[in-house]
């Protein structure tokens, strides 16, 4: 439907917004009427209804509001640990049958209970201030979230080994990824708590449902509430039907303030990205990202650059590239100066590479970018600022025998006759001439080497 729908009308759009019921595939980002397309939102958190592959293979922006819906979810999150400690939706249905079971639906107080918080992020954290509330006692896990910095909302961050036989509830919010399919399955619910209650409004497949299903019949898992499934809507109804579970059709989202929140946070962002002022959101283009940052756009079109000349020089666009830095400022620049070296090195050979999608044409080229800060088998005296001040920074990219170095501060050669300058419309860099310097002897090297710098200012 989206395809037809996309020949029809969109064939010169640049960008679509979708929220989840809307599947955007391969066939669709491939198609004919797509040719314009170069950014995906999706007005939500998860982006499973986005190939995500195909748009990166294609160069295209995927972005999402990964803040828009958090607090709906996270509230969500707390209904379903209230439910399950009370058996709230259990007795509103029996009081529709006409029934009065006190004491069938005896709860338990939420006061003094452990609830574990698998995913720290911003919905994990929400959930974890507002079940505090209620005198719940909080632990979780993140392999990303410092301990320093979860301990600053209360929750105490602990080995998962440690957290299942501690807890009386745990509640998932983790991406869907291989490491987190299945976190909860048979050999971790048989170290849990027996009776323990589970709760997931994240992700479908998170939790084995096929060992969901067998703890609660054992008894091993007192209690649980879905909002998602592996399957959507789910067609085994095991789970559904099973009388300790709360099901809802994944309602995380379904509020009006999020979803007027995500589509204002989607529009916003495109507005942002068209104008060049920032870029949020970003699922696969974090390079990109900082190409809106005053102070990384000239290191990304230096890394261009030398790639670019790099493949000049050499003629070939396969190999190990490594990209060394040198200075404070070029510490964590590795995100965005591989895939610009890789978009340099490839602009001859791959029509639509961009930071996008040039680290993965690059493999599949058989270019191996890597980085790290070092440094570089170079003499950096030799460089000299305006009045003498050595050269702060230096970015340098080595494939086979070629070294290529490249620094930013406008610098002045000690021994300028001996440099071969080159207009910037030799390596594709505007505003800045390259300098290559002759070959710098170093002891052991035992292979030539080419060292340049260029200036960045006008």
């Amino acid at each position: 439907m989206l395809r037809g729908k996309m020949e029809e009308e969109n064939d010169d759009c640049d960008g679509l917004v979708v929220r989840s019921a809307t599947k955007v595939t391969a066939e669709i980002i491939n198609a004919p009427s797509a040719a314009r397309l170069r950014v995906i939102g999706r007005a939500g958190t998860g982006v499973d209804n986005v190939d995500v592959e195909a748009a990166t293979r294609r160069g295209i922006l995927v972005m999402n509001t990964p803040a828009g819906n958090s607090l709906s979810a996270a509230e969500l999150t707390c209904g379903m640990i209230l439910s399950l400690a009370r058996q709230i939706p259990q007795a509103a249905a029996s009081m529709k049958e006409g029934k009065w079971d006190r004491k069938k639906f005896m709860g338990m107080e939420l006061q003094g209970k452990t609830l574990g918080i698998l995913g720290l992020g911003r919905i994990g954290r929400e959930v974890a201030v507002r079940m505090q509330a209620f005198g719940m006692k909080t632990v979780g896990y993140d392999p990303i979230i410092l301990p320093e910095e979860s301990a600053a909302f209360g929750v105490e961050q602990l080995p998962l080994e440690q957290i299942w036989p501690l807890c009386d509830f745990i509640t998932v919010h983790t991406p869907l990824l291989p490491s987190t399919t299945g976190l909860l399955n048979d050999a971790t619910f048989a170290q849990c708590r027996r009776g323990v209650q589970v709760v997931n409004c994240a992700r479908g497949g998170i939790v084995d449902e096929g060992a969901l299903l067998r703890a609660l019949q054992s008894g091993q898992c007192g209690g649980a509430a879905l909002d998602v499934f592996t399957e959507e809507p789910p067609k085994d109804r095991a789970l559904v039907n099973h009388p300790n579970v709360i099901s809802c059709p994944h309602l995380g989202a379904s509020t009006r303030e999020a979803q007027s929140r995500c589509g204002r946070e989607i529009a916003m962002q495109l507005v942002d990205l068209a104008q060049g002022r920032a870029l949020v959101g970003a699922v696969n283009g974090q390079a990109l990202s900082s190409a809106y940052a005053p102070h990384t756009k000239p290191w990304i079109a230096l890394a261009s650059a030398l790639g670019t000349l790099l493949h000049a020089l050499t003629g070939q666009a396969s190999g190990s590239v490594q990209c060394v830095t040198h200075g404070s400022a070029l510490q964590k620049a590795a995100g965005y100066l591989t895939p610009a070296v890789a978009m340099g090195l490839l602009k001859e050979t791959a029509a639509e590479v961009n930071l996008v999608n040039g680290m993965l044409l690059a493999e599949e080229a058989g270019l191996k970018v890597g980085s790290c800060p070092a440094s570089l088998p170079v003499r950096l005296g030799a460089l000299r600022q305006p009045g003498g001040h050595p050269v702060g920074c230096l970015l340098g990219i080595y494939l086979s025998w070629v070294v290529l170095s490249w620094h930013g501060l406008n610098p002045w050669l000690r021994d300028p006759a001996a440099a071969a300058i080159f207009p910037a419309r030799t390596c594709g860099c505007t505003g800045a001439p390259l300098t290559l310097l002759p070959p710098i002897p170093m002891a052991g090297a035992g292979l030539p080497t080419a060292s340049g710098s260029a200036g960045l200012g006008p």
